[in-house]
């Protein structure tokens, strides 16, 4: 199941033997074995232990085994926890088979695995009694779900524009994400509101500087200078100056021009570059908009930079070189 239903899952078959907590997203990670733990174990001094995977090879797996079959002292759940755990199916054969088969009731398996299954690991996913939640880097519409499920659980209503805007703001990043919703919730409650809206996020909310740059962007492409004077502007209220300005706008464009010469799809994109699937998708509609401009829009920017590294002109001048070419072509 996707983390986003994990909760409810809980809420309505209760505790399970074995978890496997597995993707690349450590918010969904973290908050999945907390709820288990806060549920399940009511004194973690006698009946919570954790492993680091990476150190249970051979004849070390039966230290969690012993650990997973103990009986629960106070708690409802003996709950053990283990990180990176990719035993080959050699081992899961000798040491863990009879207990994924026949899991102790009184026990928690908790697995979390942030990386991709090794090579020769067993496929944990698919033995017995394991519960399996996606804890992958989430897409658009799942963290706007999620965002609206976890406003309504206070009482909030938040419709999908608003939420889409949030999940813009923090450039998807689920971290920062449920911290700017904590404290939108909080400031609703205070104020007595039961909708979260456009302008209460706006008001609390500042968004990334990389969406900022996707916005400052945008204006370049539409030719509405100005937005573009107004983005910079409040830029440079929050620390920016005239070079930060150029340097985030050539590494952007610069970024964008790479993504579209590479051959193939999202995957390749992310591969070459260094980047989740999910950027790499925002990436690519991006370069696709500007087309064959990407490479004149970069090297204005570049120059300009050069210029004034160089002492030719100075960097307010160069902003203002690059905002004429860019939006009047001189």
């Amino acid at each position: 199941m996707k983390y986003i239903d994990f909760k409810k899952f809980t809420d309505e078959q209760g505790a399970q033997t074995i978890y496997l907590f597995e993707g690349e997203d450590a918010y969904f990670r973290g908050k999945g074995e907390e709820l288990l733990k806060t549920r399940y174990v009511q004194e973690t001094t006698l009946d919570f232990a954790a492993f680091d995977g990476t150190a249970l090879k051979g004849d070390g797996i039966k230290e969690l085994v012993d650990a997973w079959n103990s009986f629960p002292f106070i708690s409802e759940k003996r709950m053990v926890r283990v990180t990176e755990f990719y035993p080959t199916e050699k081992e899961y054969e000798q040491y863990l088979k009879p207990l994924f088969e026949n899991p102790p009731q009184g026990g928690m398996l908790v697995i979390v695995n942030g990386a991709k299954p090794k090579t020769g690991s067993a496929a944990l996913a698919k033995k017995p009694n394991v519960t399996h939640v996606d804890c992958g880097k989430a897409d658009e519409e799942t963290i706007e779900k999620w965002i609206r499920i976890t406003c309504k659980r206070e009482g909030v209503f938040a419709d999908g524009v608003t939420c889409a805007k949030i999940s813009a703001y923090c450039v998807q990043d689920m971290s920062r994400i449920a911290g700017e919703i904590e404290k939108l919730l909080c400031y609703c409650q205070a104020k007595g509101l039961d909708k979260l809206t456009d302008e209460t996020v706006d008001l609390l909310v500042y968004p990334d500087a990389e969406y900022k740059m996707y916005e400052l962007a945008n204006t370049i492409y539409r030719k509405n200078l100005g937005a573009y004077m107004k983005i910079a502007n409040d830029l440079m209220t929050k620390g920016y100056n005239e070079l930060s300005l150029l340097s985030s706008l050539a590494s952007y464009f610069r970024t964008l021009y790479e993504t579209s010469l590479i051959k193939g799809g999202d995957k390749e994109v992310a591969a070459a570059l260094g980047i989740k699937e999910y950027a790499a998708k925002k990436k690519r509609e991006e370069a696709a908009k500007f087309g064959d401009k990407l490479l004149s829009i970069y090297d204005a920017v570049y120059s300009a930079i050069s210029d004034s590294k160089c002492g030719k002109i100075t960097f307010p001048s160069a902003w203002k070189t690059v905002t004429t070419r860019l939006f009047f072509g001189n």
